[in-house]
C-alpha cells in the first residue's frame, strides 16, 4: 500500500521540480576570419544544437564542425583538414549562463545581456564573455550573439605561409531562435 502512495508522489516531485529547456537543433553560428583586400573567410553552420533553460538563464551549444560550409569548396577541406582537425576535434561545445536573465522581462524588443562561459574548441577550453540580443514572441524566444575568439588561443594553426590571408582573431554570430 505505501509503494502505491509513494510512486505517485514521487513523479509528482520530478515533474514539479523538472525544469523545461527550450532547444532548437537549427541555430546558425556564421565564422569570418577574414583580411581586407583578400578572398573572405566565411563559413556557416545551420544546425547547430542550443538549448535554454529559462528558468535559470543556463544555455549550452553543441556545433559539429564538420557542418561549417565555406563559399569554396578548396576552403571547407582546408578548414576542416588543416585548420579544425574535424576528423580528431569534431565539436564545438559551450556552456554558459545569462547573467540577469528572466524570461518574464523579455518582449518583442531586444534586451542586451551578457554570456558568460565556456568554450571548448580543437580540444581546448577558454572562458569568454559575449554580448547577447534576446527577444520573446509568444513562445519563441530569439537570442543574437557576436564576440571575437582568437584562433591561437585554442592552438589552432595558421601556416606563415598564408598567415596575410587569414585573421587570427576569428568573429563569431550566434543565432538562435528556441520555441
Amino acid at each position: 500500500m505505501k509503494k502505491i502512495i509513494i510512486m505517485p508522489m514521487l513523479l509528482a516531485s520530478f515533474i514539479v521540480f523538472s525544469q523545461e529547456k527550450i532547444v532548437t537543433k537549427s541555430a546558425t553560428i556564421t565564422l569570418e576570419a577574414s583580411v581586407p583586400s583578400f578572398q573572405p573567410v566565411a563559413g556557416t553552420n545551420s544546425n547547430v544544437t542550443f538549448v535554454l533553460n529559462p528558468a535559470t538563464g543556463e544555455v549550452a551549444s553543441l556545433a559539429l564542425m564538420k557542418g561549417f560550409q565555406f563559399e569554396m569548396a578548396l576552403m571547407e577541406e582546408h578548414f576542416n583538414e588543416n585548420y579544425m582537425e574535424t576528423d580528431k576535434y569534431p565539436k564545438a561545445i559551450f556552456r554558459g549562463q545569462i547573467e540577469g536573465f528572466d524570461i518574464k522581462n523579455l518582449t518583442e524588443d531586444y534586451k542586451d545581456y551578457t554570456i558568460k562561459g565556456k568554450l571548448e574548441v580543437h580540444g581546448k577550453s577558454k572562458d569568454i564573455s559575449a554580448d547577447a540580443k534576446i527577444t520573446r514572441s509568444g513562445s519563441r524566444v530569439t537570442l543574437i550573439s557576436d564576440f571575437e575568439i582568437n584562433a591561437s588561443d585554442f592552438n589552432i594553426p595558421i601556416p606563415a605561409l598564408i598567415k596575410y590571408k587569414l585573421d587570427n582573431k576569428v568573429k563569431i554570430q550566434i543565432i538562435a531562435v528556441l520555441k
